[in-house]
């Protein structure tokens, strides 16, 4: 089968799909993507270029199709391009429907079918917006949302399938769009992650190797934001070193925004929160280690005895997984989109997002009374094994849905 992905920061969502279609041979694969760079053995990488992009002083309610427009006629024209070169078109087409990279590609090639990844949708409730009082909503808020909104709605008319990763995730859309949607997430690699009781890492500063043997808590996020719950995992640390004064505490991830507005702090909402916490923290146990390696960031999960896992409403992190599957016992932000994959004292342990007091609390305990919480981990994985398990669970879905929509070619075979 001829398979075209389209993802700006490839491989995105299709990380697993791509590798294992690629693995099992006899597939042409085609990757569009702005990141040239990226290299995966058995895919051709095809990089494209936004034909036009907004200016600064661009109407702002505008700019997000501005952007999405330029992205996707740069997109399109470059796997047109392609074709005029080596004829590749292709039986089917998988992308996200974020950026607009899709928005053109039925005026390219009507009969192609496409499998749009639908990601999140924005609204007044029940997501980022709003949810944090520190940074209410401005009035203008309610026409940046649905401005926002604006290459889903199109995106919805351009594919003939969307996929949505979780039921949280398809919720935020309209009711209107879910007829149109399958729910499976795009898969973990559980088969390859586990616990490990031998695991230790040494930290630049310290002399000695850290292991189980240590009292460590950790905290991960891809960037340090108000989003993941930064600012809160701060606040609670003066309260989980006076309970645990021998813990360490490690923190994974980078300093930029995702999400959100940046911090007005110069050293942003890192340089903000420490000024705000100041010398009631003893920082010579405390670690930003920045973004690690992956097989360092496993081996930090597989030493932890009790995993922080924080966010907003929003989509949730491979991490929250990985460290399921990794049987870490995990005490998270009890927000819907973590309440569909941990349940309160059967795979994990849930707190009130705004309490700091309440997520210190609970993290002592764990680190106080380890054996009162070791099942937690291992139903943590069972679950993560029959829902997001990406060779068992995920890998089948997906492939039942590209093959009943390709017609020109053989189905593919698992």
């Amino acid at each position: 089968m001829k398979l075209l992905f389209v993802h700006q920061n490839m491989p995105g969502q299709y990380r697993e799909l791509v590798q294992w279609l690629a693995a099992q041979g006899g597939h042409e694969l085609v990757f569009l993507s702005q990141r040239g760079d990226v290299k995966i053995p058995g895919v051709h990488t095809l990089a494209y270029k936004p034909f036009h992009t907004p200016t600064r002083e661009a109407f702002g309610l505008a700019k997000d199709w501005e952007a999405a427009a330029g992205a996707g006629f740069g997109a399109v024209q470059a796997a047109q391009a392609f074709e005029r070169e080596t004829g590749f078109r292709p039986d089917i087409i998988l992308g996200h429907t974020g950026w607009g990279e899709l928005s053109f590609f039925k005026d390219l090639w009507p009969q192609v079918p496409i499998l749009g990844f639908f990601e999140y949708y924005y609204n007044m409730e029940g997501g980022l917006v709003g949810f944090d009082p520190e940074q209410p909503p401005g009035s203008h808020a309610p026409y940046f949302n649905r401005a926002r909104n604006v290459v889903p709605c199109l995106n919805r008319e351009v594919v003939d399938m969307g996929h949505v990763p979780t039921l949280w995730q398809r919720d935020r859309f309209p009711t209107s769009f879910h007829d149109g949607f399958y729910v499976c997430h795009d898969g973990i690699r559980a088969d390859r992650l586990g616990a490990d009781p031998d695991a230790e890492i040494t930290l630049g500063r310290l002399s000695h190797p850290i292991s189980r043997a240590d009292e460590v808590v950790t905290y991960i996020a891809r960037n340090m934001e108000r989003a993941r719950g930064f600012h809160i995992m701060m606040r609670a640390l003066p309260a989980i070193q006076a309970a645990r004064p021998n813990a360490r505490i490690l923190m994974i991830g980078g300093n930029e925004t995702s999400y959100g507005r940046e911090s007005d702090h110069p050293g942003g909402l890192r340089g903000e929160m420490e000024a705000e916490i100041g010398d009631r923290v003893d920082w010579s146990r405390v670690h930003f280690l920045g973004r690690v390696p992956y097989g360092d960031l496993c081996r930090i999960i597989q030493l932890s005895r009790c995993h922080i896992y924080l966010t907003m409403p929003f989509v949730l992190s491979w991490s929250l997984l990985e460290a399921m599957a990794m049987e870490a016992t995990i005490v998270a932000a009890d927000v819907a989109p973590v309440r569909e994959a941990i349940t309160h004292g059967e795979t994990g342990l849930l707190v009130d997002f705004f309490n700091p007091e309440a997520l210190a609390a609970q993290v002592a305990e764990v680190l106080a009374r380890p054996e009162d919480y070791a099942g937690l981990g291992g139903k943590a994985r069972a679950h993560v094994m029959q829902t997001y398990d990406f060779l068992s669970h995920c890998l089948p879905e997906h492939i039942r849905q590209i093959n009943r929509l390709v017609s020109t070619a053989p189905p593919i075979r698992i």
